[in-house]
């Protein structure tokens, strides 16, 4: 049971609003920057993020079909903005993993709770 569509919108309106002014600045959160697939509208995004040695992992907690994950994988990356840094991101991939394997311990448990078991990898471009 990942996320409801309902959430997502709940979510998109109020609380990224809300969210999008800290994410850039807070541990573990960071603002995913995309460009629209069709419209190449600039947007930017909230989500939880967890450094790997080369790169990202995000979990997609509203599942692989969201705009925002659709956009980055139409563009081949994206950049983000965590801690203050912008970080320029490549070789975007959805991984299934029912383990969770990449996720820190805490963190696995909540996403088991959600049903959530889609990642995405993304390379730190250097």
């Amino acid at each position: 049971m990942v996320l409801s569509k309902r959430v997502a919108r709940f979510n998109k309106v109020a609380t990224n609003r809300v969210l999008g002014r800290a994410a850039p600045r807070l541990p573990g959160l960071a603002m995913v920057v995309h460009q629209g697939r069709t419209s190449g509208r600039r947007y930017e995004t909230p989500v939880n993020v967890f450094a790997r040695p080369d790169g990202y992992v995000i979990a997609l907690t509203y599942g692989p079909d969201a705009d925002w994950v659709r956009n980055v994988l139409a563009a081949g990356g994206c950049e983000i903005v965590s801690k203050g840094e912008t970080i320029r991101l490549t070789d975007p991939r959805v991984v299934h993993d029912e383990a969770r394997t990449d996720m820190p311990k805490r963190v696995r448990f909540i996403l088991a709770r959600f049903g959530v078991t889609d990642f995405l990898h993304l390379r730190r471009v250097d």
